[in-house]
């Protein structure tokens, strides 16, 4: 793989991250970076979000879901969130 080139939001993902606290957004960005260094790092799923892969990260005592997806060399970021509804939500949002 060449590298991460270009990184897209998706708008969810930008209202989401307008929305968190200074350090929150702090470690969002880290785990965008570790995305961007490790791309397969997440988990692949199967289904409906086939293609999709999931970043789990901690937030303070907080589990976080990051969805994203590699396309060459672009990554997009779709949505991330609390185990809870997470993968429902996703899905609406993909098939849409």
């Amino acid at each position: 793989m060449g590298g991460i080139s270009e990184i897209i939001q998706s708008p969810t993902f930008a209202k989401q991250k307008k929305k968190l606290k200074k350090s929150q957004i702090n470690k969002l960005d880290e785990a965008v970076k570790t995305i961007m260094a490790r791309p397969d790092i997440g988990d692949i799923k199967k289904g409906d979000l086939q293609g999709i892969r999931v970043y789990k990260y901690k937030a303070g005592t907080d589990l976080v879901l990051l969805a994203y997806e590699i396309d060459g060399s672009t990554l997009y970021l779709y949505s991330f969130g609390s185990h809870q509804n997470f993968y429902r939500e996703l899905s609406k949002y993909l098939h849409h």
